[in-house]
């Protein structure tokens, strides 16, 4: 076929902050026979950008070059082995509805992961995590192609460089790979993870005495419901900044200071709450014209109608600048600025 570009494209609809902004070029694939057609074709066209779901990324401005909208979906188990079940997901597939069947094929591992918003393909960028759990402890690879020669490649764990909300595609060096599948390796034995207190405490509010995968990704759902806002009602991106990880002695001389700071150990130091902090400052409900910090939850940053991706970037850097003032913290942004 022959790939269609639409010139001067809005993205209002296209970005969960439904900030104003537009493309000069876009293109929508909803097959995968046509990527190498449209980064052909798209080649002389200035930039080009991948976009999934449009979850976690912020336009401060229109985006002068070609937008390639990936919309790829499909699922399949590929084999069955005593190690587990390896399934796959075309890029564009919806994350949720993908984490729900699943479990309707009996499987388990990304419960923990149920309603976050985005796609599949997205979800090894930000090695997106929750309630304990992080997408790189089921993860077994993916298909990419480059961008700048057309050439596919197969990347296994390992070379996605997967850290704390962090991949190689969040870099320079791996922005010319656009995902088109992922791949996780999921089990049929139910080894589930419900350290996350919140998570226990609404199972046990649901009555779950012996919950199973099913029940956990319900409560995971329901907890989220209530604590996050919708982007299709409140424009937002989830969590704005990443929970930063300091040094042992930071920590404790921090937590010495303020004593209900949360905080918990991990790999290469110790993690704290950056919605702790942010909320000490004073921020949780503020609102600067219709940017703003959510009432609920002060690591959300929402758009309550028609502020620019200027405006939420400016509160934003506001606020870690407030965090770096009090606690010598310096937060860093999750989501990807363009």
């Amino acid at each position: 076929m022959t790939i269609s570009f639409l010139e001067n494209a809005p993205l209002a609809s296209l970005n969960s902050f439904g900030v104003m902004a537009s493309a000069a070029r876009l293109v929508t694939l909803d097959d995968s026979a046509d990527v190498l057609e449209a980064i052909d074709a798209s080649a002389a066209h200035g930039p080009r950008l991948i976009l999934g779901g449009g979850t976690n990324l912020l336009f401060t401005a229109d985006f002068e070059g070609t937008i390639l909208r990936i919309q790829t979906t499909g699922r399949r188990i590929l084999d069955e082995r005593a190690d587990g079940v390896l399934v796959e997901a075309e890029a564009g597939e919806p994350w949720d509805p993908f984490v729900q069947w699943t479990l309707a094929q009996g499987l388990c591992g990304l419960e923990n992961l149920s309603l976050i918003p985005g796609s599949a393909g997205a979800s090894p960028i930000q090695n997106i995590g929750a309630y304990g759990v992080e997408m790189r402890e089921s993860f077994a690879g993916l298909t990419a192609i480059d961008l700048s020669s057309g050439a596919a490649r197969e990347f296994a764990p390992e070379d996605c460089g997967l850290d704390y909300r962090d991949s190689l595609f969040r870099h320079p060096d791996g922005l010319r790979w656009l995902i088109v599948r992922v791949r996780f390796r999921l089990s049929r034995e139910p080894r589930l993870r419900l350290d996350y207190g919140d998570l226990r405490a609404e199972l046990e509010r649901a009555g779950c005495d012996m919950p199973t995968p099913t029940d956990v990704a319900s409560a995971v759902s329901a907890i989220r419901r209530r604590r996050l806002p919708d982007p299709a009602v409140l424009g937002n991106a989830g969590s704005f900044f990443k929970n930063p990880v300091v040094a042992k002695a930071q920590a404790q001389a921090l937590c010495a200071r303020y004593p209900g700071l949360a905080c918990w150990p991990v790999q290469d130091g110790v993690k704290l709450s950056a919605a702790w902090m942010i909320e000490r400052c004073g921020w949780k409900g503020a609102r600067e014209g219709d940017a703003g910090v959510h009432a609920e939850h002060a690591l959300v940053l929402v758009n309550h109608g028609h502020a620019s991706g200027a405006q939420l970037l400016a509160l934003a850097m506001r606020i870690r600048a407030s965090v770096m003032d009090l606690f010598g913290v310096l937060l860093e942004p999750e989501p990807r600025i363009i």
